[in-house]
């Protein structure tokens, strides 16, 4: 099995703390959680979950702002004495505004995890891996984080990417985009969207315009777009596909 995180590669972007225009996230207000599935999660993620966890009465249910898609939070704990697929969790499943904020709101920050750790988020019925159907043909915008902007500002791009994702910002493109990842690493920390068809350049470059504008990077820094394909292949001299 592959994994979700690549590194390593020459013609990665790093964003240091000059090239992001500051912006203050979004509040997460909502209540409630959907009954996730998740094994052997860190216990504090596992009491919030518990505590979140409420069933809607009716007249919630009726005032609840459903999403276009339903969403799957996933948690990876590397251990290297497991299978790579052993250590990926499902967290939970939402398909509401107010599920969402609740979710975000009640498990640990992208910040707060230990290195090696991951979250995907991704529609249902897409898993976090390359050779998932809907990932094969496609690639992924990545964006490499220099570890002393992760305690201020890895949480903000993560959210971003996350309203993205969940808003469908990505106008008629949204269908293309199929999730993703935020890997926390002992040097540098990355966030990966992932999109399911490499070969729509105009599709790809759409989302990665968009993508960059939401996250508040500046103009000079450039984003690029790698292949799935291309990055199992580990090459040393990996080229990016496209760039914004």
């Amino acid at each position: 099995m592959n994994k979700v995180e690549g590194g390593g590669h020459k013609e990665e972007v790093v964003v240091k703390e000059k090239e992001v225009v500051k912006e203050k996230p979004s509040e997460a207000t909502a209540e409630g959680v959907q009954a996730g599935e998740a094994k052997d999660l860190p216990g504090s993620l596992k009491t919030q979950r518990r505590k979140a966890h409420r069933e809607h009465p009716p007249e919630v249910l009726s005032k609840l702002h459903p999403l276009q898609y339903r969403w799957v939070l996933w948690f990876f704990k590397n251990d290297r004495s497991r299978a790579w697929q052993d250590n990926l969790q499902l967290v939970t499943k939402f398909n509401t505004v107010e599920d969402f904020w609740a979710v975000y709101s009640h498990i640990k920050l992208a910040s707060k995890l230990s290195s090696g750790c991951d979250y995907a988020l991704f529609k249902e019925g897409i898993l976090p891996m390359w050779e998932d159907n809907r990932n094969k043909q496609g690639g992924r915008w990545l964006l490499s984080i220099d570890k002393q902007l992760r305690h201020f500002e890895l949480d903000r791009l993560w959210l971003e990417t996350l309203l993205c994702l969940v808003g469908n910002c990505f106008e008629e493109y949204s269908r293309e985009v199929c999730g993703a990842v935020v890997n926390i690493r002992t040097k540098r920390d990355k966030i990966a969207l992932w999109t399911s068809e490499a070969e729509d350049k105009a599709g790809v470059m759409q989302i990665g315009q968009i993508y960059k504008e939401r996250l508040g990077i500046s103009t000079k820094t450039i984003i690029g777009y790698q292949a799935h394909a291309d990055t199992a292949a580990k090459s040393n001299n990996l080229a990016n596909k496209f760039v914004v």
